[in-house]
């Protein structure tokens, strides 16, 4: 297959499209502008329907609404219009309703900056709206890989009935790299006899809610969205790991900062040391076993974590590694982005070298 030159947020659209995302509601919002604006042009073309909401809070509730139809439906949004989303991811979660949910961040908090940022980690990875639930989270650092990501999680969301969030900074979203469309793997996704599609007077309406009165109902509800939270523990960890046997220093980035991170082992080998890489592609469920064998590498003498916040990631990296080795952080906040001289020089540090 060919390769063709992509930006970031437009890939994430027609890679949507190419999984049989079929309506898409949104609000606009820099630096995910052209996700919604792509969608306005071309999901019409393929049968699908785009509406501009009046806000993020009642785009996320016509989510919930198609979702419940049994569509394939996604939005997008940038760090505040995700805050405002949270109400409603909570009620998806709740309700157990499949869709994709797509954050380009930008620096916080609040207004903050139109700049890349991660300072959403927490929000996304701990859930910003009420409840105990989870969404899975997937983190692409190339473009390719969001195009993979958004295609995989239409089949993930559906198969375990529940949100899914594609996490990339603003720089993936802007920036522009070649993409190969890869085919669409052919999976076994369950029937949805769960949708409120009608009854054409054959069996007892469907009935989509979150509102549990009764508290040991509620509680039953709540046992029941855990043990497919540990199916997802154990089915749907991700990560990269290039690590090579006489490493001195385990990088843990995910996003644009493991490009970083990359580029500073290069610097570092010319100072003759070795460096290593750990990239979590699922933010949620995280990593934990892996990353903390690979810690555990008895030729690593530190572990540090590149992030464009100032320490979100570096918590689970703390909780993963469990005191093995020490842990430092290289953190850029407000939109600033870490070069890879700051990067090595943070890995220096931490083996006392600088």
């Amino acid at each position: 297959m060919s390769k063709e030159l992509w930006k970031g947020n437009e890939a994430i659209a027609e890679a949507a499209i190419r999984a049989g995302c079929r309506y898409f509601f949104g609000y606009p919002i820099t630096p995910q502008n052209e996700i919604p604006e792509y969608m306005s042009l071309h999901l019409p073309e393929a049968g699908g329907v785009f509406l501009q909401a009046e806000s993020e809070v009642a785009a996320i509730n016509m989510v919930y609404g198609a979702a419940g139809s049994g569509a394939r439906v996604m939005t997008s949004s940038s760090s505040p219009g995700i805050s405002l989303k949270q109400e409603g991811i909570s009620y998806l979660a709740g309700a157990e309703l499949p869709c994709v949910i797509v954050n380009i961040m930008r620096g916080g908090p609040g207004l903050g900056t139109i700049q890349p940022a991660q300072g959403d980690y927490f929000q996304a990875t701990r859930g910003g709206g009420n409840g105990d639930y989870r969404l899975i989270v997937l983190a692409p650092s190339t473009i390719q890989e969001a195009c993979d990501h958004v295609r995989d999680a239409f089949d993930i969301a559906d198969r375990y009935r529940n949100p899914v969030m594609i996490l990339a900074d603003g720089m993936i979203g802007q920036m522009m790299e070649a993409v190969e469309w890869q085919p669409s793997e052919s999976r076994t996704l369950p029937e949805k006899t769960w949708a409120t599609v009608g009854t054409g007077g054959t069996r007892k309406p469907n009935i989509i809610n979150s509102l549990f009165i009764d508290p040991n109902e509620s509680e039953r509800h709540n046992a029941h969205l855990n043990e497919k939270y540990d199916v997802m523990r154990a089915e749907e960890v991700r990560y990269e790991a290039t690590i090579p046997d006489d490493a001195d220093v385990l990088f843990v980035a995910y996003g644009t900062p493991a490009r970083l991170a990359k580029a500073a082992i290069r610097l570092l080998a010319k100072e003759g040391i070795t460096g290593g890489l750990f990239r979590p592609i699922s933010l949620w469920p995280f990593p934990e076993k892996p990353l903390n064998e690979a810690a555990s590498a008895a030729s690593v003498k530190a572990v540090v974590t590149v992030e464009m916040s100032l320490g979100q990631l570096v918590d689970d990296v703390k909780i993963a590694v469990n005191g093995v080795k020490p842990v430092s952080l290289c953190g850029k906040a407000g939109g600033i982005v870490p070069t890879p001289r700051e990067v090595a020089d943070a890995a220096l540090a931490a083996l006392g070298r600088k």
